[in-house]
């Protein structure tokens, strides 16, 4: 009886939380730069992927990719300083994770955003955005605030859409016939999901470079991430009835409040560092203060019910599976009552994972469960600070030493010579 009240309560907390952050969201709006910039938010905090680039001397593209569903997703091509008459043919594709957008790779800043660092080392880099967040919050038929229907998605249609459409547009547009693809969290188990439902785009990737994937996630050692994903999956249906589809986006009350906290530098360590070790683990000193007064500006970046549902399922499920919508519903759209297995044996193309030994999101077994799955594994590697955690992927000022030598490494082994453009 405790536990079904303690799930009932975390159910009910999760619901009056959500519902006060979205419906306050009807009459509340991003605060207006001008008030920004007095209160003084950090520069870099109010800056959008394209001014970020300028910032810092970096010159960028911006495409937008059409999938076959109708959703428009904006990505970017950034170039490095200094890389005239040496850039790399072989373009890389770097996705984002869980809740972010494009602008998580810029962050940590020139000296630790892995964008900025593989762009410097001229690679022809490509950041993608998947369906939901502010950069790719469009459709050519279905209006987000008004269309319940361009919210219905999770990880099962951005793998099955998001990542082929995105590789095609890619390799299309620099007449190349593979790239290099690097995914952190979410942005490594689309790629999964790509390979076993679409193997033939699995097979124009030369290489996977897996950050944290999140395949499974049974073993989550995050209580407060447990408690908001598993509360969420009970609660999708309704929210629903009172039109809540989309959820934590850019100028929600819940962002704007996270922004303005962690804005100032004598609370953004103790309240937004303590936060974010609340729901993945402590490394004192990895995100410096800095990066935590850019981020919350940036995240969360917004995604569907439906897929936070999804991950919510992950966590109770012991395998990398479909949505589940219940016996009888998945009797008549899969045709088994239970959800389909994704087939992880297809992920066919040479894999590398890297991983923190103190990940609380992704936990270290899930990583090993997955490892073992993957057919073409070049090396799985756990980052060699034993404190690394998930964030730390993204966010760390350490990611120069501890994160991308790897990458590089195998980046270079896999693009093809330089071109002079």
């Amino acid at each position: 009886m405790t536990s079904k009240a303690n799930v009932m309560f975390n159910v009910l907390l999760v619901f009056v939380t959500i519902v006060l952050g979205n419906v306050l969201k009807l009459r509340f709006r991003p605060i207006k730069n001008e008030i920004t910039k007095s209160l003084r938010y950090p520069r870099d905090s109010l800056l959008n992927f394209t001014e970020l680039r300028e910032l810092y001397g970096y010159s960028s593209e911006e495409h937008n990719v059409l999938t076959e569903d109708g959703y428009i997703l904006t990505i970017f091509r950034i170039n490095g300083r200094n890389c005239a008459h040496k850039l790399k043919r072989t373009p890389v594709l770097l996705m984002h994770g869980f809740l972010q957008s494009s602008d998580v790779w810029l962050d940590a800043g020139p000296k630790a955003g892995l964008a900025y660092l593989i762009s410097d080392a001229c690679y022809d880099l490509w950041v993608g955005n998947e369906r939901g967040n502010y950069y790719s919050r469009r459709h050519n038929r279905l209006d987000p605030d008004k269309d319940p229907k361009f919210w219905k998605f999770s990880v099962d249609e951005i793998g099955f859409y998001d990542i082929p459409a995105t590789m095609e547009y890619i390799l299309k547009y620099t007449k190349e016939d593979k790239l290099n693809y690097i995914g952190y969290s979410q942005g490594a188990s689309t790629f999964f999901v790509m390979c076993s439902e679409r193997p033939g785009y699995c097979a124009k990737a030369n290489i996977f470079i897996g950050l944290a994937p999140a395949a499974r996630l049974t073993n989550t050692k995050s209580v407060p991430f447990k408690i908001l994903l598993e509360g969420l999956g009970h609660l999708e249906e309704g929210l629903a009835t009172i039109g809540i589809y989309e959820l934590f986006a850019k100028g929600s009350l819940s962002q704007e409040f996270l922004s303005f906290l962690c804005k100032f530098s004598a609370t953004s360590e103790l309240l937004c560092g303590t936060g974010m070790s609340l729901f993945d683990s402590f490394h004192r000193g990895s995100i410096t203060n800095e990066t935590l007064r850019v981020l919350f500006d940036h995240f969360p970046a917004g995604t569907s019910v439906h897929n936070i549902a999804r991950y919510g399922q992950s966590i109770r499920s012991s395998y990398f599976q479909k949505f589940d919508y219940g016996s009888a519903q998945n009797l008549n759209i899969y045709g088994t009552k239970q959800p389909p297995h994704y087939n992880l044996s297809a992920v066919t193309v040479p894999s590398v994972v890297l991983y923190g030994n103190n990940d609380n999101l992704v936990d270290t077994k899930d990583i090993l469960w997955l490892i073992k799955r993957l057919p073409n594994m070049l090396e799985n590697k756990r980052v060699s600070d034993p404190l690394s955690n998930h964030f730390d992927n993204a966010y760390s000022q350490f990611t120069k030493d501890l994160i991308f030598p790897t990458i590089n490494k195998y980046l270079l082994k896999y693009s093809r010579k330089l071109n002079k453009v």
